[in-house]
């Protein structure tokens, strides 16, 4: 666990001297770079092909954090095995598993997704279309200012599936924010993606401690890399006690 930790800021500070010199280069961030990529190489209306484009990018070419294949088959059979009808995604960065979502739901689903990147939700809305989901619904704004309104603004009732990949330290703040809303009701889904790496431990200590979710921890290694552990978490909210 120490050696993680002290690996983690030296991982962080190569991607980060690499992606500046790139952008520096190119003019476009890594995130444009990779859309441009998926542009031309993915076919329009055709989510799987835009998925891996992603991929293969991501692997050949230069990381970016998101959930990526092997922990993507998670949130797959999750939605398959739940069908949930009304989702919230906090954090669509590029676009990615906002497509890996919408492909997976049932006719008739509603999908709510939530970035507070206006540069990354252009690109996530560019995708998104590309994908031929133009029922998304894509909300520019930070998830602490959205969460208290979705009730109202969307006329939701209840929220069947979570999935969060946005900031780790809003995890907890934004569990509790939509314990406290009531969008939650019993059996309702939560998955979060990097629970172990970068981590998210104040996040874990609350379910454990909570006594309001039954929960589980997919162990997993950090998307497009071979050996860094990672997990995510996935509950099952029961109610209040």
């Amino acid at each position: 666990v120490k050696a993680r930790c002290l690996l983690s800021p030296l991982i962080h500070r190569v991607l980060q001297k690499k992606k500046v010199s790139l952008d520096c280069r190119t003019g476009l961030s890594r995130e444009e770079r990779c859309f441009q990529y998926v542009l031309t190489n993915a076919t329009p209306g055709d989510p799987e092909s835009i998925l891996d484009g992603f991929d293969s990018w991501c692997t050949k070419k230069e990381f970016i954090s998101h959930i990526g294949p092997k922990k993507g088959k998670i949130l797959d059979r999750l939605l398959s095995e739940h069908s949930p009808l009304t989702v919230l995604e906090l954090g669509a960065h590029c676009g990615y598993s906002t497509v890996r979502i919408a492909r997976a739901l049932p006719l008739g689903a509603r999908l709510f997704s939530v970035e507070m990147d206006q540069k990354n939700a252009a690109i996530a809305e560019k995708v998104i279309r590309l994908a031929g989901f133009d029922e998304v619904e894509l909300i520019v704004c930070p998830s602490d200012e959205v969460i208290p309104r979705l009730r109202a603004d969307f006329d939701l009732e209840k929220l069947d599936f979570v999935f969060m990949d946005h900031w780790k330290k809003c995890y907890l703040p934004d569990l509790q924010m939509l314990e406290g809303s009531g969008l939650l009701g019993k059996g309702s889904m939560i998955l979060a993606d990097n629970v172990l790496f970068p981590g998210a431990p104040n996040f874990l200590r609350y379910i454990r401690r909570c006594g309001l979710y039954e929960w589980r921890v997919h162990r997993a290694t950090l998307e497009y890399s071979k050996g860094i552990r990672d997990g995510m978490a996935e509950l099952v909210y029961q109610g209040t006690k």
